[in-house]
């Protein structure tokens, strides 16, 4: 009987069988996808200031910088924690993006009805965002790290009036692209040959 055979009887006989190779795949595949949505976050957040109007995409706008109930960019001392607990961050920014992509995608769909790109890249966002929510959710599973959830939904609120409800459209949209490049920057210290 070769060792092939012998492994398929008993695949404890073989010691080369882990959850190892398992983790890295999940891990690599996890991290793919968010380098993959961070390049669509990018385009995201170019299409949403195109059809803005002035001020938005004039060099120089600053919009105001609005709070967005239930959600923050990456505090600064994010990178500094262990890789557990930044992608237990991540996958709590990501399980808080969707209804507030979802609110700028109504707002969208009544001041752009005729940019029927941008709302479906508004609504393809947020099935990303729960799409790597997940994933990143799996990776701590793999890695036996403990759940923090369940996660706290933002209040999904609507600005009142045009522009403001324009700028915190553009603040969740920034939110996003923040969030998933986080994520993948810190996916990519668990990715073999990746940053240690």
């Amino acid at each position: 009987m070769s060792r092939r055979e012998g492994s398929l009887e008993d695949p404890q006989a073989d010691s080369s069988i882990s959850p190892l190779p398992h983790l890295e795949a999940k891990i690599l595949q996890t991290h793919s996808l968010a380098r993959l949505l961070t390049k669509y976050a990018e385009q995201l957040l170019q299409e949403y200031v195109q059809h803005q109007g002035d001020p938005f995409g004039l060099p120089g706008f600053l919009p105001p910088r609005l709070p967005v109930a239930g959600l923050s960019a990456p505090a600064p001392g994010h990178a500094g924690l262990p890789v557990v607990e930044q992608l237990q961050l991540d996958a709590g920014a990501l399980a808080a993006l969707p209804p507030l992509l979802d609110v700028v995608r109504r707002r969208q769909a009544e001041l752009n009805p005729r940019a029927p790109r941008l709302l479906r890249r508004l609504e393809d966002a947020a099935r990303q965002a729960r799409a790597l929510g997940a994933a990143v959710e799996a990776v701590l599973a793999a890695l036996g790290a403990e759940p923090r959830g369940p996660w706290l939904q933002p209040a999904a609120a609507a600005a009142a009036g045009v522009f403001p409800a324009k700028v915190l459209g553009l603040r969740v949209c920034g939110l996003y692209h923040e969030w998933v490049s986080r994520t993948e920057a810190d996916l990519g210290q668990l990715v073999p040959g990746g940053p240690a």
